[in-house]
This record gives structure tokens, sequence and C-alpha cells, in this order.
């Protein structure tokens, strides 16, 4: 158990900006009775990071490339999509990324409640 507790602590420092100070407790690891065979542990990580916005610009990022040269789109249209369902999709793709972002820039006032800039929204 040792073992796993020090790869979490790795994982979290190389990551640590992805780990947001406003969530206590936001990892949960579980160590396997039964290892596979040949290795001594086996053992599962969940952490609760910003760390998915990555993927979520990566896949928006290739799809705003595609969109751009219509590709694929035939296809779509011809089964009664329109186009404008997809510039909506990329809409909220990009809305989502950027709702990570800001909660990974929140921080914990005193009172220990989440401080996310609440003037900037009115």
């Amino acid at each position: 158990m040792k073992e796993v507790d020090e790869q979490m602590l790795n994982v979290q420092t190389k990551n640590s900006s992805y780990f947001v100070e406003w969530i206590p407790n936001n990892t949960k690891t579980a160590v396997c009775d039964i290892p596979p065979r040949g290795l001594k542990m086996s053992a599962t990580f969940i952490g609760n990071t910003t760390a998915i916005q990555q993927m979520f610009k990566r896949v928006s990022e290739q799809f705003t490339s595609m969109f751009r040269r219509k590709a694929f789109l035939h296809w779509y249209t011809g089964e009664g999509m329109d186009e404008m369902e997809f510039t909506e999709a990329e809409s909220n793709m990009n809305d989502l990324v950027s709702e990570y972002q800001q909660y990974q820039e929140a921080t914990v006032d005193e009172n220990g409640e989440e401080d996310e800039d609440e003037d900037a929204d009115a």
C-alpha cells in the first residue's frame, strides 16, 4: 500500500495545476486483494481534476479543422442534421473548456468557500 500512496503523491505533484485546492480529498485509490498474474499488486486511482479539459481542447481543435473543410459533413446532413447543430456543438465544447479553466483558476477564500469572481458574471 505504501507504493500506491507514493505513486499517488507523484501523480498529484507532477500534475498539481489540475488538482484544485478547493476540492479536498479529491482522489481515491483502491488496491485489489488478488493481483494479476505476474504482478505484485493491482490498484485503481480516481482523481477529480480539471485535466479532462486538455482532451476536450484536442477534440475541439480536430473537430474545428474537419468542420472548416466540411469533411464528412454530407453524411450527417444527408441523414437530416443541420450544419447549425455542429456549430452549436462546437460552441458547447468551447464553453465546457472555459468552464473547466474557470474552475481551475478559482480559489478558496478565508471562510472555506470557493471564490470565482462572481462580480464578473453580473
